[in-house]
């Protein structure tokens, strides 16, 4: 059963007015433009649907994505079109005009009535898909193919076009031999802008809406895949090819992302990244083989994914170090590293945390924990800018240190400045066998006031050989009220 006329509606000037149309409602007469109620006058079946602008483009985004299988530089044109710069990528479906075939019939398959244009310039390329699809535009042909269209083909502004149209000129080729002095004063220099991109004489830039990644090797499968362990299987033949091109820069893998192309147009991406430049295919294939056992519930294969590409997205100098005599064996750093990311390829990049020092004397705020991959790679910077330099030791530090200080109740030996002798701590109660300190640690000047307070700090160990790190918050007679003490960690 067919279905009724079909009319997308928005709202403009406080009236519901026609935005787009189908076919069938086009056939009727119909514009966009008209008011919805003057439509619905004249025609009572036209079916009428608010537009949706969030969902548009979560859909043109998604064929953007889809259309990454052609060329890695595709970027997106308004509300309803896309670029594709597919210099270098024509080769590899045949040429031009059957790459631009394949697209045309891809997503014919996948419900859409889409129209193309191919040209050497974006201008040129842009009106031939909205005004002569599909059309092909040889180079150096731009003005013969544009002259027959009309003005919207050249994308100038509404009030340039009506201003064109009300002195008699309606196609492009009206201004294509006309003054062009007398056109940039009365309509602007950005009608000629507009000319010359279309007729390919101004360079106008493609931006892709993703990063190209310097590396790429991808499969296209006879059959779709649907198995996460063929997946697997094939992301190691990939690392294989990227392997030799890395070699060949000197370079390591930072980020790896695999991307599968689904049959019917869904894109999965997946991305890897490392705590050391690696370019080994076992070592990436193990990374992705945490990384889909995690999102393996996830991925939805449908009728499978015909196409695989393993791209590096971020590379480094890859440094060439012997662990071993026999050349084999992985070092305690490299060990750890791989160990590391393959715990955040399971469980994301928060997966696994280190702490970093921070310049503060304050214990709780000497420390900020960040994702493994990115300290590593801070620590590694740091040695390499400053190989000789050490870090001097320190006080002894307990091995947990509270994130929040718990208050304790506490009598002190020696009045007011003496270490504890007992404190209640948790609801329990603990005999002082042995003390260390005080340690003084005074906080920044800039600090708030009720940050501002001095501490002391005691190593203090009970009866039972337990060791504690209690401090002493603010100095008696000091203005502050009665000092407090905190338990602030534990030793080992």
């Amino acid at each position: 059963m067919r279905h009724p006329p079909l009319a997308i509606s928005h709202r403009e000037k406080n009236a519901q007015r026609i935005l787009a149309l189908d076919e069938r409602a086009e056939a009727l007469g119909l514009r966009p433009g008209l008011g919805v109620a003057d439509a619905r006058a004249m025609h009572p079946s036209l079916e009428v649907v608010e537009a949706d602008p969030e969902a548009d483009r979560h859909l043109l985004t998604g064929l953007a994505d889809w259309c990454d299988r052609y060329t890695p530089l595709v970027a997106l044109d308004g509300a309803d079109g896309l670029f594709l710069d597919i210099t270098g990528c024509a080769h590899l479906f045949g040429g031009e005009e059957k790459m631009m075939q394949d697209v045309l019939s891809r997503l014919l398959r996948q419900g859409f009535d889409a129209r193309a244009g191919l040209a050497s310039c974006p201008g040129a390329a842009w009106a031939a898909a909205r005004f002569s699809s599909p059309s092909v535009i040889p180079s150096g042909r731009e003005a013969d193919a544009i002259a027959p269209l009309p003005l919207s083909a050249l994308r100038i502004d509404t009030d340039i076009r009506a201003g064109l149209e009300s002195v008699g000129l309606y196609t492009a080729g009206a201004i294509l031999d006309a003054p062009r002095a007398p056109l940039a004063r009365r309509f602007g220099a950005g009608l000629l802008t507009r000319l010359d991109q279309a007729l390919g004489r101004a360079e106008e830039a493609i931006s892709p809406r993703l990063p190209v990644p310097p590396l790429s090797a991808e499969r296209q499968l006879a059959e779709p895949m649907v198995s996460t362990d063929g997946i697997e299987v094939l992301a190691h033949t990939l690392a294989v090819t990227l392997k030799q091109d890395l070699e060949r820069r000197g370079e390591g893998a930072d980020a790896l992302q695999l991307s599968l192309f689904r049959v019917d147009g869904a894109v999965h991406r997946y991305v890897v990244r490392t705590s050391l430049p690696v370019r080994e295919p076992a070592v990436i294939r193990r990374l992705f083989r945490e990384r889909l056992a995690a999102v393996e519930d996830e991925i939805d294969t449908g009728y499978g994914f015909e196409l695989v590409r393993l791209s590096v997205l971020e590379a480094s100098p890859f440094a060439l170090v012997q662990a071993d005599l026999a050349g084999e064996g992985a070092s305690e750093e490299e060990g750890l590293a791989f160990f590391a990311d393959r715990v955040q390829a399971r469980l994301g990049g928060n997966g696994l945390m280190r702490p970093v020092p921070v310049e503060s004397h304050i214990p709780e705020r000497a420390v900020r924990m960040v994702p493994f991959t990115a300290s590593e790679k801070a620590l590694l910077r740091e040695k390499e800018e400053a190989p000789s330099a050490q870090v001097p030791p320190g006080p002894e530090r307990p091995i947990r240190l509270f994130a929040n200080p718990e208050p304790v109740e506490v009598i002190a030996a020696e009045v007011p400045e003496g270490p504890p002798l007992h404190f209640r701590w948790r609801r329990a109660m603990y005999h002082v066998a042995r003390v260390e300190g005080p340690e003084r640690i005074a906080p920044e000047w800039w600090r708030t006031p009720e940050d501002a307070s001095t501490r002391d700090y005691f190593r203090v160990e009970d009866a039972e050989g337990r060791r504690y790190w209690l401090y002493r918050q603010g100095l008696y007679g000091a203005g502050e009220g009665m000092p407090r003490w905190f338990m602030h960690g534990i030793f080992a």
